[in-house]
């Protein structure tokens, strides 16, 4: 278990969870806001972008009273995003990316709980000074959630990210410990 808060609970990615990723990442509802629906995930490219190790990174399962519902991923921010950010060398910066697959859990206050929890894990367990997540300026919902749980906007990112065939703009947020 990586980490706890009520119902809800995080534990690490595993083998098993392959099934449930490659069935929310070709979900079109799912794709409209996490990758593209133009971009579906078969088996074959989930082993490929979610099993693969790499440094300081890493991957959950999120559960829901005892359901999984979603994917989470956290990361010590690296040099290239660190000057593209702006952050000194010498700070404790940790980037995370979460989606909440079964659909069904969305609008009823689970990421303001996961994001919650989340940021204090880092901050307890990584000491972490600050958390940050670069969602598009579109998702307007989940930046809303992001806000009521301390988040704030520092920068707009120009076309930062590659989604349904054209750039867009993204929002740095940040949370300040």
């Amino acid at each position: 278990m990586l980490f706890r808060k009520g119902k809800l609970s995080v534990r690490k990615l595993e083998d098993r969870d392959e099934g449930r990723l490659v069935k929310w990442l070709s979900d079109p509802v799912v794709l409209e806001f996490y990758e593209g629906r133009d971009n579906p995930f078969d088996t074959e490219k989930v082993r490929k972008e979610f099993y693969t190790d790499e440094e300081g990174l890493v991957r959950g399962i999120i559960e829901f009273d005892q359901n999984e519902i979603g994917y989470i991923q956290y990361y010590p921010l690296g040099e290239e995003e660190r000057a593209l950010y702006g952050y000194e060398a010498d700070e404790v910066v940790y980037g995370t990316d979460q989606m909440i697959g079964e659909v069904h859990y969305w609008n009823k206050g689970v990421g303001k709980v996961l994001v919650k929890a989340l940021v204090e894990h880092l901050i307890r367990t990584k000491q972490a000074q600050k958390v940050v997540m670069d969602p598009q300026e579109r998702n307007v919902r989940a930046i809303r959630c992001y806000e009521k749980c301390g988040f704030r906007k520092v920068k707009l990112l120009p076309e930062r990210e590659w989604h349904e065939g054209k750039y867009h703009n993204c929002w740095l947020l940040e949370y300040k410990k």
